[in-house]
């Protein structure tokens, strides 16, 4: 897990709480939503937008096409 994203989570006792009850799937989605991320900027938005939207009972990340590594079919 990228650091910044476990240390935003400790921080915010909602997202971890979510965290800790979504799938491993939802947070594979989650961790490569962040990692995906190709400039740092990049990767401190989507992890805010991460920690505000697991807090708000977001299971994943919306409005993003997922894992580059998945295949459609879902394997």
């Amino acid at each position: 897990m990228h650091a910044d994203l476990a240390a935003a989570l400790r921080d915010e006792e909602a997202a971890l709480a979510a965290w800790l009850d979504i799938t491993p799937l939802a947070r594979n989605e989650w961790l490569c939503f962040v990692a995906e991320g190709k400039l740092a900027e990049t990767r401190v938005r989507r992890i805010e937008r991460a920690v505000s939207q697991l807090a708000g009972g977001q299971r994943r990340p919306c409005c993003w096409p997922g894992c580059a590594h998945r295949e459609r079919n879902g394997r």
